[in-house]
This record gives structure tokens, sequence and C-alpha cells, in this order.
């Protein structure tokens, strides 16, 4: 459901815009009256923020790698020179490269796990801050998962533990800047074919049995034995970034079927 004007005037940017959740937040965002930034190191993003335009919405779209901080900078800079200043950001860059039990992941591995769901997120916050607290306001939504209790995963999991710890402590810390920090811990998420995949390699069959694991533990856990749909993220992460959710801050809400994580 589109809520009319419901983010008139905003501008907001959202990471990880060239598919799955990001894509639907940064679509619904833009139909519901913000000046949407569409930001993605893949130049699908580019098609996507495209089609927006053409239904005369206010889009922008920003080829970034998020994972630097030099890129969440040009991300920053590119959107104050368009729209002159920061509202909102969605930060929903991450995704498990691999799966896997802990002891077979590799040194580098690891390394690029964190690089992946943690560093983007980190970069975010720090990188709006001075604009929000410029505009005396702001809203930064930090996209989570209830991964942080599960198997197969550790190394993401610890990167949306830190996630989760960021938004606590951030919001604590940026109240008096009438900015609020909100997590929103995703679920088991049905969603179509990755155009780009995390893990351009093709898994073994070893990897598929870890894999399979993750989806019947995922899906075990919830109270709902079943997966959710891209829109019910979409629709937590909208709701938390608007003024109706404006005396809620420095909180994780698990969006996974009753799965607490």
């Amino acid at each position: 459901m589109i809520f009319e004007n419901r983010f008139l005037d905003k501008v907001a940017i959202v990471t990880g815009a060239g598919q799955g959740i990001g894509k639907g937040v940064a679509e619904r965002l833009a139909n519901e009256g913000a000046k949407t930034v569409l930001v993605d190191r893949s130049d699908i993003v580019l098609g996507v923020a495209d089609e927006l335009a053409k239904q005369g919405l206010q889009v922008l779209a920003v080829l970034a790698d998020l994972e630097t901080y030099a890129g969440f900078e040009k991300v920053v800079a590119e959107t104050l020179k368009a729209f002159n200043r920061i509202d909102i950001l969605i930060n929903n860059v991450g995704g498990t490269i691999w799966a896997k039990p802990y002891q077979h992941y590799k040194e580098d591995e690891i390394v690029k796990e964190i690089n992946r769901s943690l560093y983007p997120t980190l970069w975010g916050c720090h990188s709006v801050l001075p604009a929000m607290i410029e505009n005396k306001g702001g809203v930064i939504i930090n996209v989570s998962s209830i991964a942080t209790r599960s198997i197969n995963r550790i190394p993401y999991a610890a990167a949306k533990g830190g996630v989760n710890a960021l938004t606590a402590s951030l919001a604590f810390e940026q109240a008096p800047n009438n900015i609020r920090v909100v997590a929103i811990a995703t679920g088991g998420t049905e969603a179509p074919a990755r155009i780009v995949p995390r893990n351009e390699n093709k898994m073994t069959a070893e990897e598929e049995v870890w894999y399979q694991q993750i989806v019947d533990q995922t899906r075990e856990s919830t109270l709902v034995k079943k997966y959710g749909q891209i829109e019910d993220q979409v629709n937590a992460i909208l709701f938390a970034a608007s003024d109706e959710a404006k005396y809620i801050t420095g909180i994780t809400i698990p969006v996974s079927g009753g799965d607490l994580g």
C-alpha cells in the first residue's frame, strides 16, 4: 500500500537499491513523495532510477562502493549537490556471501563478510551525520537481520550484531540532535533470484547442504513456519522512517514471523 505524500519533500538515500529489499524501499519512497537517491555499486540501479524518473518522480542514481569511506562520502556529496539536504538514510547494503560452519571459513572470507555487512552501515551513519545535525534532525534506518542467532553464517551474524549495537549507541548519542536511529532485523524473505549474486562462484554440493540448513533453521525458528515477502520488510522500514514512528528510536525491530534472532 502506498501512502500518498507521506515523505513529501524529504530527501532519502537508499543503499543497495538495485534489487531486492533496497529496490522495493526506493520505489515506495519515491512514490510517496521523497526525493530519492538510489545507491548501488552495480549499474543495474541506473535502470531502476530511470523507470522511476519516467513516472515523473524525483530520483538520483549514484554508483559507489560503500565498503569504502570514500564511496559513502561521494554519495553524500552528490546528494547534497542535487537536493541540498539529507533527511533519511536507509542503510540496506549487506548480505552473507558464504554459507558454511565457522571452522570452514578462511581468513579473507571472514574479512570480506565484515566489509560487506558492517562497514557500509558504519560509513553511512558517519557520513550523513554532519548534514543531519546541520538540518537539526534526521532518521537513519539500519537493515539488520535475525541471523544474529543463526547457523552457518557466523561472520555475517557478527556483522549484524555490530549493526544492532551501532543502532542503540548512535541513537543514544544523537537524540539531542533530533536524529532517530532504528534497526529492522529482517527474517527469512522470499525474493526473486539476484541479478548480481553476492558470491560469483557456484555453490558446491556440500555448500548447498549447508545453505539448506540455514533455510530450514530460519523457517523452523519462526512462529509462522514460513518466509515473509519483500513487501513485509519494505512496510516496516518505511514505517520506521516516517513521522508515524517519531517516538521510536534506539531499538532493533524484528520483522521475522516471530523469530527474535
